[in-house]
């Protein structure tokens, strides 16, 4: 299996570095193929612009082989040339932007097949904001102000992105609506790695991870690990 990476926004700057350099270093180093995935900016057309800051960032961390696929809507989800790509792909990073828009284009896709085959491979699958919420079993679409399910690679799980500033608002609502379930704020410029083969979850950056336990909550800063149930 490989491993996740869920970062809580303001992907691309400051302190997020330390966790895409250890995603990077995990996937195989700088020469690694790292695709990016701008799905989820696409509703606002801002796919572009997202895409080529996310390259622009791994080029300057020192990353090789860094490409934007072009994965915007359900048809480009479903091209086997695309879905070839991320297959061969060691890191594949899942942009911010509109959760829903983006579970609803990758679920059953030819390229949600091959992100899911890469991580069992031993890669690296890695979200920020939206792209992160996806990736676990539920997500709270503020759009659309419902909880709906996600891709489920983060069993039990629903991220809180941007914990530290708009966020948390989020937290009593989602505890209300999924008792049940693992919830899990994540600042800015924070990410947290399941880079431990002991189950361990680590932190990385500038801000801190919350874990709401059913009546407990939990804080975690840099360099602190925990895991997930």
């Amino acid at each position: 299996m490989g491993y996740i990476l869920l970062e809580g926004g303001a992907e691309f700057r400051g302190r997020m570095a330390e966790a895409d350099v250890q995603a990077m270093t995990l996937a195989g180093g700088k020469a690694a193929p790292i695709s990016i995935i701008p799905a989820a900016a696409a509703p606002d057309n801002n796919q572009d612009r997202a895409g080529n800051n996310g390259v622009t960032w791994f080029r300057n961390l020192g990353a090789l082989r860094v490409t934007t696929v072009p994965l915007i809507d359900k048809p480009s989800a479903d091209d086997p040339a695309i879905a070839d790509v991320l297959r061969h792909s060691s890191l594949i990073f899942l942009l911010g932007g509109f959760p829903e828009y983006l579970a609803q284009t990758l679920i059953n896709s030819l390229s949600w097949k091959a992100i899911s085959e890469t991580e069992r491979a031993g890669g690296v699958i890695a979200g920020s904001s939206a792209g992160a919420m996806v990736l676990c079993e539920h997500f709270y679409d503020p759009f659309q102000n419902r909880v709906t399910g996600g891709l489920n690679m983060v069993h039990g799980a629903c991220v809180i992105p941007h914990h530290d500033t708009t966020g948390r608002k989020w937290a009593s609502k989602l505890r209300e609506l999924l008792p049940d379930t693992m919830l899990i704020g994540i600042d800015e410029e924070t990410g947290m790695i399941s880079d431990s083969r002991d189950g361990f979850w680590h932190v990385y950056g500038k801000g801190q991870i919350t874990l709401y336990r059913e009546n407990h909550v939990e804080r975690f800063a840099q360099n602190r690990e925990f895991r997930l149930p």
